[in-house]
C-alpha cells in the first residue's frame, strides 16, 4: 500500500508499470509534492526535490541512485521492456553512470547483448555502489567502463545491504575478538572446551530439526563438523556429508530431489500439502548448486567470512536440494566458511547451532524473511503423493535474494559466541578443575567418580542428596560429603 499523498518512485514505480510479478524490495521508496518528511513502515519517503523523471530511465536511475541494486527486480524489469529501452537510455546519455550501469546489468543477467557499440568514454564506475551494498572482488568490463563487483555469478548473487547494525558489526573485527578471547587460556583447556562445544553444537543442530537421535549419530555428526574448512565444495562433497547427516538412507532419496519439496506440514485429513516454503523446482537444482558452488570456490573468500557464510548457508536452504537433510547441511555451510576463512581460533568450531537454538524464534523469522516473501509467487499444485509440483519458472527468486537479515542474523550468533559461549565455558572448565583439585586433596577418587560427584551436586544446588550420599557416595562420611560440598560452592562461586 503506498502512503497517503505520496507517489510511487524507483522500483516500487517500475513493478507497478510493468506489472512485474516478483516479491518487492524490503524497503520501497516514494515522494511527497511537499517538503515535509515522514517516516512510514517499510517506505522511504522522499520530498519532491528528489523525484525523478517519469520514465523507464528516471525511475532506474532514481533506483540505483537510491535503493541499491535488486537483481530479481531488475531481471524482470529487462524481460519486460527488452534490450531496446536499453539502447535509448544508453544513447540518451551515453556517459551517465547509471545508464552504462543499467546496461552492464542487462547483459549479465539476461546473457544477451544490447545492439550497441563499446563505451569509449566516461571513467570506470562499479556495478554495486559499495557504499550501500556489500560488493565482491572487482573485475573490469570494457564494454560498459563497469566495474563488475557482483558478488557471484547470473546464476547465484544474493545481496546485502550495509545497515547500521552490519556496519557496526564490521567495524568490531569479530575475528580477532575471537582469537583474543582464548590468548591467555592453556591449550589443554582449549581443547577440552573445543571437545564439548563441539559435541554440543551437534547436539543443537539437531534439536533445532526436532529431532533426538542416538549418540553415535551426534558424534558422527560433530566428527564431520570438526572437518569443517578441510575439504572442497562440490556437488560429490554434499552428497557426502547428506549421507553422513541421514546415516540410515534406505527410506531417503540420496542425492539432488528428482521431484518437488516443501517445507510446511500437511492436512490431517486429505493429506494435502501446507507449505510455509516451496523449494525450488528439480529441474533447476543443477543450474542453482553450480551458481552456489562457484560462489563458495570464487567469491566467498573475497567477503567477509559471516556474510559469505550468510549467503552460502540462507541460500543452500532456501534451495533445498535434498529429500532430507537440508538443515543440518545448511549449518555445516557456516562452519565452512568461516573455518576455512581462518576466522575460528586454531582447533575450535563455533558453536553456531548452539547459538541459533537458542535464539530459535529469531532464527525462524529470519528464514521466514525471504521463504513468506516469495510463496504467494510460487504457482503449485498437490500431487497425489502428498508433495507439490511448480508450474512456473521460480528459479531466480532462489537466486537473487536479500540476504540482509540474515547477515545480521549470524552476524549476532558469532558475536555471541565469542563474548558469551566460549568465555562461559572456559570459566567452567577453570572451575571445574578447582572442584577436582579440592576434591582430589580430601579423597582419592577416579575421574569418573569425581565427574559424578560434580554432576550430583550441580544437580541440587550444590547439595550432596539423601539418595547419593546413602548410594553412590556411601562411603564418604558426614565431614566429608560438607566438606566436598564446601569445595563446590568455592569452585563455582555458590552457583
Amino acid at each position: 500500500m503506498v502512503p497517503e499523498d505520496t507517489q510511487p518512485v524507483g522500483y516500487a514505480a517500475l513493478i507497478a508499470a510493468y506489472d512485474l510479478f516478483i516479491p518487492p524490495p524490503h524497503l520501497l521508496s516514494a515522494f511527497r509534492a511537499d517538503y515535509r518528511v515522514v517516516e512510514v513502515p517499510d517506505w522511504t519517503v522522499y520530498t519532491k526535490r528528489h523525484a525523478p523523471e517519469p520514465s523507464l530511465a528516471g525511475h532506474l536511475t532514481f533506483a540505483l541512485k537510491y535503493e541499491g541494486v535488486d537483481l530479481l527486480v531488475l531481471k524482470s524489469l529487462f524481460r519486460a521492456v527488452g534490450p531496446g529501452a536499453i539502447e535509448e537510455f544508453v544513447t540518451a546519455a551515453p556517459t551517465s553512470q547509471y545508464a552504462r550501469r543499467a546496461w552492464f546489468l542487462y547483459e549479465w543477467l539476461l546473457g544477451e547483448a544490447v545492439d550497441l557499440p563499446d563505451a569509449l568514454t566516461g571513467n570506470y564506475v562499479d556495478a554495486i555502489d559499495e557504499t550501500q551494498q556489500l560488493a565482491g572482488r572487482s573485475r573490469n568490463s570494457r564494454r560498459h567502463r563497469v566495474r563488475d563487483n557482483l558478488p557471484g555469478t547470473p546464476a547465484f548473487c544474493p545481496l546485502v545491504f550495509r545497515t547500521a547494525d552490519i556496519e557496526a558489526l564490521l567495524k568490531l573485527d569479530l575475528k580477532t575478538e575471537a582469537a583474543a578471547a582464548i590468548g591467555s587460556v592453556p591449550g589443554d583447556m582449549i581443547t577440552r572446551a573445543a571437545a564439548f562445544l563441539l559435541l554440543n553444537d551437534s547436539r543443537a543442530s539437531y534439536a533445532i530439526e526436532g529431532e533426538s537421535p542416538p549418540q553415535d549419530r551426534i558424534q558422527r555428526w560433530g566428527a564431520a563438523i570438526g572437518q569443517a574448512g578441510g575439504r572442497s565444495l562440490s556437488h560429490a562433497e554434499l552428497l557426502r556429508l547428506q549421507e553422513l547427516v541421514l546415516g540410515d538412507t534406505r527410506f531417503v532419496h540420496k542425492g539432488y530431489r528428482n521431484e518437488g519439496g516443501f517445507v510446511g506440514t500437511h492436512d490431517r485429513v486429505t493429506r494435502a500439502p501446507i507449505p510455509d516454503h516451496v523449494s525450488a523446482r528439480p529441474e533447476d537444482l543443477p543450474a542453482l548448486m553450480d551458481g552456489l558452488l562457484a560462489f563458495d570456490d570464487q567469491y566467498a573468500s573475497s567477503m567477509d567470512a559471516i556474510v559469505a557464510a550468510s549467503v552460502l548457508a540462507f541460500g543452500f536452504v532456501y534451495i533445498h536440494p535434498f529429500e532430507d537433510g537440508n538443515g543440518r547441511l545448511h549449518r555445516y555451510l557456516i562452519h565452512h566458511v568461516l573455518a576455512r576463512a581462518g576466522f575460528n581460533p586454531p582447533g575450535l568450531v563455533f558453536p553456531i547451532s548452539s547459538a541459533i537454538l537458542e535464539r530459535i524464534e529469531a532464527y525462524r523469522r529470519v528464514l521466514e524473511s525471504h521463504s513468506r516473501r516469495i510463496l504467494p509467487f510460487v504457482d503449485w499444485r498437490a500431487t497425489p503423493a502428498g508433495n507439490v509440483d511448480v508450474q512456473n519458472d521460480t528459479s531466480d527468486l532462489y537466486r537473487y535474494f536479500d540476504a540482509t537479515p540474515h547477515a545480521e542474523f549470524l552476524m549476532s550468533c558469532v558475536r555471541q559466541t565469542i563474548e558469551t559461549d566460549l568465555p562461559r565455558e572456559v570459566a567452567f572448565l577453570r572451575s571445574y578443575d578447582r572442584f577436582k583439585a579440592g576434591v582430589e586433596a580430601l579423597v582419592e577418587m577416579p575421574d569418573k567418580t569425581i565427574d559424578l560427584l560434580y554432576h550430583f551436586l550441580s544437580q541440587n544446588d550444590g547439595r550432596l542428596s539423601k539418595r547419593a550420599r546413602e548410594g553412590e557416595f556411601a562411603l564418604l562420611t558426614a565431614p566429608e560429603v560438607e566438606k566436598v560440598e564446601s569445595v563446590y560452592s568455592e569452585a563455582f562461586g555458590g552457583d
